[in-house]
């Protein structure tokens, strides 16, 4: 039962992942939402809240265009109570998902760590 719930759970959060991102880019009219990808959804166990990664563009700023989406979040969890045969529409809220820019700083700085020379060596 366990790995049922599992994947059941995994393939909800996918649908919705693909759903939530069709909306935002032909449904959303706010413009300051500006450019955004939809990098993830978290469920909650119960399915009743979601956590929505985005991940915003380079001219697009983030905190603005996730304090957009989450304004727009009851629109969009109606529209996707039209689109999906879901019992219950989790609730959506949006967060910036950091990850690249995480991976970007790692790499800048082992980057910067294998261009040093090492202790004792001559430059």
């Amino acid at each position: 039962m366990g790995n049922a719930l599992y994947s059941r759970s995994v393939r909800v959060a996918d649908q919705l992942q693909r759903e939530i991102a069709l909306l935002v880019v032909h449904e959303v009219a706010d413009p300051r939402v500006g450019v955004v990808t939809v990098s993830g959804v978290d469920l909650s166990p119960d399915m009743g809240h979601a956590r929505v990664l985005v991940t915003p563009g380079r001219d697009t700023d983030a905190q603005e265009s996730v304090d957009a989406l989450n304004r727009a979040a009851g629109f969009l969890r109606s529209r996707l109570g039209r689109r999906l045969r879901m019992r219950r529409v989790p609730r959506l809220v949006f967060e910036h998902d950091r990850t690249l820019e995480h991976a970007l700083r790692i790499d800048a700085l082992i980057d910067a760590a294998s261009s040093r020379p090492a202790a004792g060596e001559l430059c």
